[in-house]
């Protein structure tokens, strides 16, 4: 007779289900980082005011999730404390990265700079590591790859303060009519906000695969 597994009873869907919902939401990023990227080599239309929208609405959805299967669930996979923080920050980036779209056309920017393409580009860099690194997040994680994906994560952190740094000299240089110096600070800030958030869900990870390895 085959032995009967109490736990397995209580807790088989939330052993897997926020794992898989973490990599919903990364992916979410990834879109909408992707999509932020692509309108600013292009410019911003109702197209793609439709996506951001979407995304948004996403975002949201995949949030509200994760928040649910918590305050349900008897038993989780790893501490309460870090499933909400991971969630709340995946919640944050999304949120700050379709902000930062929309304030394009609140802003009336049609033109953008060097630093803002490059910032995107990281941006998108780091939403796709965040993504792998989300993937490989599991209950038995490789301690290996985890700690190369967050030194990796790291590095991309490190570089968009660089150029954070960058854009803030140049825009503070007097080249700019002081409205604009306002409307490129808030869309320069809102990117580096979103980056660094990518870093902390990614060192968060890191610690909950470190305190079960």
């Amino acid at each position: 007779m085959a032995k009967f597994n109490l736990m397995s009873y209580i807790m088989p869907p939330e052993d897997t289900m926020f794992f898989t919902l973490f990599q919903d939401s990364s992916e979410v990023c990834q879109k909408s980082a992707a999509l932020y990227d692509k309108i600013l080599h292009e410019t911003f239309n109702e197209e793609y005011k439709e996506k951001v929208l979407k995304y948004r609405k996403q975002g949201k959805i995949d949030f509200k999730l994760i928040i649910k299967q918590l305050n349900k669930s008897f038993i989780t996979p790893i501490e309460r404390e870090d499933i909400q923080y991971i969630a709340v920050q995946l919640y944050k980036i999304n949120k700050r990265i379709i902000k930062a779209c929309l304030n394009l056309e609140v802003y009336h920017i049609t033109e953008y700079t060097t630093e803002m393409k490059e910032q995107a580009l990281t941006l998108v860099k780091a939403t796709e590591e965040l993504r792998s690194i989300i993937k490989k997040f599991k209950k038995v994680s490789d301690v290996a790859e985890i700690t190369k994906a967050n030194m990796s994560m790291k590095e991309l952190e490190s570089y968009g303060d660089e150029v954070h740094h960058k854009a803030m000299k140049e825009l503070f240089s007097g080249k700019y009519e002081a409205l604009d110096v306002i409307k490129l600070r808030d869309m320069y800030k809102e990117i580096e906000n979103a980056l660094d958030s990518c870093f902390h869900v990614s060192d968060t990870v890191f610690n909950v695969v470190l305190k079960q390895s």
